[in-house]
Order: C-alpha cells, then structure tokens, then sequence
C-alpha cells in the first residue's frame, strides 16, 4: 500500500465544534499534534447566506424532516477548494452508500487529501452529490442523526494505517480483515482468571505452533461470524 506523505482531511459539518472529538485522544491525537496528518472541520453555516443563514429547506414531493441545501452544501465544498485547493476524494457519509472496509480505508490512506461532507436532517440535496461527484459511503445497515460520527470512525481508520502512528507496525498486518479474516482470540496475565486459563500452546514457547494456533482460530472465527467473508477467500 502506497502511504500518503501529506495526509490530510477537511470536514464540511453543522458542528465543528465536535472536532476533533476522539480524533483528538491516544494515538490520532498524538500523530495530529506531531504533525503526521492535518485536520481542519469548517463550518457549513458559515457558507449560508440571508438573514437567518437558513442550511436547509422542506423537500421537494412533501414528507417529514429537512433537506439540506444544494447551494450552501456547494458554497462549503467550493469554499474548503478555494482554501486547501482540490481534494483527491471527496465524501459523503450516507447510510445509502457503499460500506466501509478495510479495503476502502487502504484507498483513502493512499490518498493526498480527503473532504468528508457530514450530513444531517434528511440529507443533502442529490443535486450536489451529483454535481460534486461525491462518493456516499457508509459505516454499516443504520442510520444516525449526522455524519460526524461516521467521519472520526473512518478518519481514525485511516489514520492509523499512517506511518509513525502506530508503535508496532507489525500490528496492523495481524488485525480482523488484513487477510480477509477476523483476528483470533487474545490473552495476557494472570494465567488463570476466575478458572479459565490461557490456551496451553500460547505458552509453549513454539513459534510454529503459535501461529497455527492462530491460523486456525481465525479461520474459525470468521467461518461462524462472518460467513461472507469465508465465503469471498474461496473466490
């Protein structure tokens, strides 16, 4: 995977003030004070215009809730170019996009720049995903009232696939979904706990054995979990 230099990420929201929230703690907090990666969250309000600086309208069609409008949607994302200049993929966190995987995280690490447009109400206007070619991606099957949350989700995935953000760059390559598998189980001290004890091979001492172990466990754990997954390694 092609590591980012300059990885950095520009989040169009209804609330700045919710960031950087958990991006700011442990380990993203450490990388974005040392300078590895570059977050900035703006505003979406700060591009409306009128008295009210209204962001949203009824829908067209009738129907409960508010839409987000195309136009200040729009002025927000030309606003974040004009500042940082275009971004190598621009996001929309929708529950109707693509799911969020491992995979994908990888594509967006390669990436120089990320602009993630968080929505609330009912959405946004189509016609300035349409126009802005933003891809819709997703966290899972669920729907929540914005997508701020969504955004650290996926930023705290990207980040730390960064170089330098994690200590041991060796733990990322044994994590759920790195080889199309979920992880196998772990244990640490005391040895016996509440009369479960650790599994005999972990102590043994064996390198070889250690990694079967492991192998299998996995390969057991995604067969029961996540059926899907086993089933797309036959492929």
């Amino acid at each position: 995977m092609k590591m980012s230099k300059n990885f950095s990420a520009c989040v169009l929201t209804l609330f700045p003030e919710a960031f950087p929230g958990i991006l700011g703690i442990s380990l993203p907090g450490k990388a974005l004070a040392d300078g590895i990666w570059k977050l900035e969250a703006l505003d979406i309000r700060s591009f409306a215009t009128g008295k009210h600086l209204s962001v949203d309208d009824t829908p067209y069609g009738g129907g409960a809730g508010m839409v987000m409008r195309a136009d200040v949607c729009d002025a927000a994302i030309r606003g974040a170019e004009e500042k940082h200049g275009p971004f190598a993929r621009k996001i929309y966190l929708s529950p109707r996009g693509r799911l969020i995987d491992q995979a994908f995280v990888k594509e967006l690490v390669a990436a120089s720049s990320l602009l993630l447009l968080c929505g609330r109400y009912e959405g946004v206007d189509q016609r300035v995903i349409e126009s802005q070619e933003l891809e819709e991606v997703s966290l899972g099957d669920f729907v929540l009232a914005g997508g701020e949350v969504a955004a650290m989700a996926l930023l705290e995935a990207c980040v730390r696939l960064l170089p330098g953000v994690v200590g041991n760059a060796a733990t990322t390559d044994e994590e759920s979904f790195e080889a199309g598998l979920l992880e196998y189980p772990h244990y640490t001290r005391p040895a016996v706990w509440q009369g479960r004890e650790v599994p005999e091979v972990l102590a043994s001492g064996n390198h070889a054995k250690v990694k079967a172990w492991r192998q299998k466990e996995a390969e057991e754990l995604t067969k029961q979990r996540r059926p899907d997954l086993w089933a797309k390694r036959g492929k």
